[in-house]
């Protein structure tokens, strides 16, 4: 509750961002360069730093911890956060030095413009401009990703959930005050995105302060500890990231589709990334850490239950967000983007996100069951299979998207995600119920029938209301009132359904029932 209450704040604050940059920049050149600068040090964040570093860091943290206590806890604080932040030192400065190599491997069709002196030049010189600003961020968040990794296991976790509003805050700061300063605001965003990252990273110093964890770095490359994580990594960058590489794969192949591919995508993914935040991520934030501590104690049977509730608690949230978002994305979009930059033009941006919200929302449910069944591996310090099993998805990914792009454009990139997504989920459950790690029980399979059954009626019942008016044409706080009528009306008709079908608190809050 505490994770999602602070990741709702920096959820919100997020909207709020995407608004600014929607009225700033809107769907066209500029937004596709910006959102462009922008994933690729988040790409490699989640990557590096959030996927695969906090996957492999929290279960040996939690191990040492749990046998060796917090004197030995401390020595090790100090050699990962010294040798995980020499290496990022090198990267970030290769990346800035080389940021147009980064823009003509990431961004091909624009490099091949430039190449060849197409229309489409001026978004490789943009870009390659832009990520000097942004590609530092990967260094600052990474150091972020480290200490709220730390504050999670001493279960001090407001701080760290709440940080990531830090950047929202920065970014929209330096919009509305140096967008004038620059004949194009995609550099006052990029400016933002520095600004933010170092932030971030003052923000949680004085909380690892107080818990005695703020240690002097030492680069430990061949420490026992440092080594077992770095094998433990590798491997994980494939699993539990591998929907962020899938959206890089996208974000190449949208860079040869029409002028707005990629701003479209990116918005649709934005929303998708509220409920999944919210609660996906949420849910997994907490569960790693007790999971490590769960398997380093051998408690098995904790181990299962545990996960079981993971579950059930993702298909309690996932399955009336993905309808939800369904039927009143394009009131959403209306009211959060259809501003200034975003209106203008003869495209009809609100059509296409929606669309592309609902290509991304049939994979919903998958993308929070992976934030889930990823930590039952990651746990147990097992990052082979979901290798394995991220590699399968990968080429799942690039035969969805070859199928697809070329028929139904961007909408086939988003659709080709949540396929793969969906395939990711059922393997990384398959080989846990194959080893006897976890079986999902058949209360929750129950459980997710009614949850199933409860979000189709709430959201035909919304679509149905939302039918009656014309809102189209409404001005912005009327829209603003009919979207929050239809949020409480959706939330009380859920819950009210999951009542009469035997549903009730205990039901989700207890892990043992």
């Amino acid at each position: 509750m505490i994770v999602s209450a602070m990741t709702m704040i920096s959820r919100v604050m997020g909207l709020v961002r995407d608004a600014v940059v929607a009225n700033l920049l809107g769907a066209g050149l500029a937004a596709d360069v910006f959102l462009f600068a922008n994933r690729i040090p988040n790409f490699l964040r989640r990557l590096f730093a959030e996927g695969a570093f906090a996957q492999a860091f929290v279960p040996v943290l939690s191990e040492i911890k749990e046998q060796h206590g917090d004197d030995k806890v401390r020595i090790f604080v100090g050699q990962a956060a010294g040798t995980l932040g020499t290496i990022l030192l090198c990267v970030t400065l290769l990346g800035v030095i080389g940021s147009p190599v980064i823009a003509a491997l990431f961004g091909t069709g624009w490099f091949i413009d430039w190449w060849q002196g197409g229309e489409n030049a001026e978004k490789f010189e943009l870009a390659s401009t832009l990520l000097k600003f942004t590609f530092p961020y990967l260094f600052f968040v990474s150091l972020v990703a480290l200490s709220g990794a730390i504050l999670n296991v001493y279960n001090k976790f407001a701080a760290a959930a709440f940080t990531p509003v830090l950047l929202n805050i920065a970014i929209i700061s330096c919009a509305i005050l140096m967008h004038d300063n620059f004949e194009n605001g995609a550099y006052a965003l990029a400016i933002g995105v520095f600004v933010g990252g170092v932030a971030q990273l003052l923000f949680q110093l004085p909380f690892l302060l107080r818990i005695g964890m703020l240690q002097k770095p030492t680069f430990a490359w061949h420490s026992p500890e440092v080594t077992k994580v770095r094998k433990l990594m590798l491997p994980a960058m494939f699993g539990v990231s591998i929907s962020q590489i899938n959206l890089l794969l996208d974000t190449v192949i949208a860079s040869l589709l029409v002028t707005g591919s990629i701003a479209w995508l990116y918005y649709s993914d934005r929303l998708i990334e509220f409920p999944l935040g919210l609660f996906g991520i949420g849910i997994a934030t907490v569960i790693l850490p007790t999971l490590s501590k769960l398997h380093a104690n051998n408690a098995a049977e904790d181990f299962q239950v545990t996960l079981d509730w993971g579950v059930r608690f993702v298909l309690f949230l996932g399955f009336p967000a993905m309808a939800g978002l369904m039927v009143i994305s394009p009131l959403i979009i209306t009211v959060l983007f259809d501003h200034g930059a975003f209106s203008a033009g003869e495209v009809d941006h609100v059509k296409a996100v929606s669309l592309g919200v609902i290509a991304y929302s049939v994979g919903l449910v998958s993308f929070m069951l992976i934030k889930v069944l990823a930590p039952g591996f990651y746990a147990r310090q097992d990052t082979k299979t979901p290798v394995k099993i991220g590699i399968v998805t990968l080429v799942l990914n690039m035969v969805f998207n070859l199928a697809l792009a070329p028929f139904i454009g961007y909408l086939g990139l988003a659709l080709a995600t949540s396929l793969s997504a969906s395939c990711n989920a059922y393997l990384l459950y398959y080989h846990l119920r194959k080893r006897s790690v976890f079986t999902v029980s058949s209360f929750t399979y129950w459980f997710a029938a009614k949850c199933i059954v409860a979000s189709i009626i709430m959201g035909l019942s919304v679509w149905y209301v939302s039918g009656q008016f014309n809102w189209h044409s409404w001005a912005f706080i009327e829209q603003v009132g009919l979207l929050g009528t239809l949020l409480v009306l959706a939330m009380a008709l859920y819950f009210f359904i999951m009542f009469v079908l035997g549903v009730r608190v205990k039901t989700i809050k207890d892990v043992r029932l």
